[in-house]
């Protein structure tokens, strides 16, 4: 189990029916919050809640802008789908955004939309992917190749991080005379988060990602976690891969009425072995929000915490 002064804790604004300076306004006030260590937004094109003609801003634009107006917190995308940019493409962005932030990019991936059936994976109704990837000229994939396209776009990230320039021959990408300057300020470049529950999926975990994310809700009870963490664990076993050097990150919905609520669901994925929280924040989000997470959420864990204060949000 991991020990619970080692938990750290992120907040995810979810860039869809909320205006850019909202967001701006809690990233800002989450850099001068200790206790939270990161800030993360996500990669959708449409909204896929609320109303379908909503405001929804591209999530790698996003960061750019908020990474050259923070400071302090580690941020990234949970998660940028492998289907919107060519990974050289990807990996360009990222070291940009690495340089800029000065070295405080976490490079978080996933598959991205596939060919699911509706009710595949536990999500109730149809695929949001499908109408996202209409609207945008995107192709879904199947599940195998999704993965297949994600573990080669990982190989090449990893060679523009590390190599002047390179050719690379893949089944699904094929690059010729590569290079990649400014490289990322992280050396040998930014840590690699996936996320995903599948079986195939954590074996890519496994063999490639330095933390691993569970998506939010439905996916995110305890029992579900602690059994795909116990799969995870199985393939680092078969690669001889020390488990623990995979940070365990989940994503938690925040409630403001019931803050205890959400410690509970903390604490009990917490004991379950998870070691990174992400809050993610319903909107709209109230003023003063980031230090009221660290008062009523967090200060159970981090060693800096003054304790619930009972203090109020306001709008």
């Amino acid at each position: 189990m991991v020990m619970t002064t080692t938990v750290r804790f992120g907040i995810k604004t979810t860039p869809m029916h909320v205006p850019y300076e909202d967001i701006r306004r809690v990233w800002l006030e989450a850099d001068a919050v200790p206790e939270i260590a990161d800030a993360w937004l996500w990669d959708h094109l449409l909204p896929v809640a609320g109303p379908k003609d909503g405001q929804i801003h591209e999530g790698w634009t996003l960061l750019s802008a908020l990474a050259a107006q923070t400071r302090r917190l580690r941020l990234g995308l949970l998660v940028t789908s492998n289907r919107i940019r060519p990974p050289a493409v990807l990996g360009k962005m990222a070291s940009t955004v690495d340089v800029i932030s000065g070295g405080r990019l976490v490079l978080g991936l996933g598959v991205g939309g596939t060919h699911q059936p509706p009710g595949a994976g536990g999500i109730p109704g149809e695929n949001p992917a499908i109408a996202e990837y209409e609207a945008y000229g995107l192709t879904l994939v199947p599940p195998a190749e999704g993965i297949a396209r994600l573990a080669e776009t990982v190989e090449i990230l990893k060679l523009m991080w590390t190599r002047d320039v390179f050719d690379y021959t893949g089944r699904h990408y094929r690059l010729k005379g590569t290079r990649n300057q400014p490289g990322p300020v992280q050396r040998p470049g930014p840590p690699v988060l996936v996320g995903g529950w599948g079986t195939r999926l954590l074996r890519l975990v496994a063999e490639h990602a330095d933390i691993w994310n569970v998506p939010g809700p439905p996916h995110n009870t305890v029992d579900f976690v602690a059994g795909r963490a116990r799969v995870l664990d199985a393939h680092c076993a078969e690669l001889g891969r020390d488990p623990s050097d995979i940070i365990r990150s989940v994503q938690v919905l925040v409630s403001y009425d019931d803050p205890a609520a959400t410690r509970e669901t903390v604490a009990a994925l917490v004991g379950a072995g998870m070691n990174h929280i992400v809050l993610s924040l319903p909107r709209p989000y109230p003023r003063g929000v980031a230090r009221w997470l660290a008062d009523e959420i967090i200060a159970r864990w981090h060693p800096s915490g003054t304790g619930a204060t009972g203090t109020g949000l306001t709008a």
